[in-house]
């Protein structure tokens, strides 16, 4: 795994959902949304991998919390902006277990 990756298991808790039902959902995704080597993700690839909508999306990459680039009229998020965007907002709280 890639220095720069959360565990799947903070993903999940960070999205709200069980493990288990993550690792599901992914393995039957695999094959249909995407090039997971991909470097530029489009808005809704990015959204799609943190689990929001596409809107919200637009909202962190205009307020520069998420960035992007330009490429000719194509924006697009670099994947590790994904992975560290959710490194910045894990706290203390998210990681301590569930009562």
């Amino acid at each position: 795994m890639p220095q720069n990756q959360l565990p799947l298991a903070q993903i999940a808790h960070l999205l709200g959902v069980p493990e288990e039902n993550l690792r599901t959902l992914m393995a039957e995704r695999a094959d249909s949304h995407g090039d997971p080597t991909l470097v530029g993700l489009t808005v809704a690839e990015a959204a799609r991998r943190v689990g929001i909508g596409r809107t919200k999306m637009y909202e962190y990459v205009s307020t520069g919390e998420i960035p992007s680039v330009k490429i000719g009229s194509l924006r697009r998020i670099p994947a590790e902006a994904v992975n560290e965007f959710l490194a910045r907002r894990l706290g203390p709280a998210d990681l301590a277990t569930a009562a």
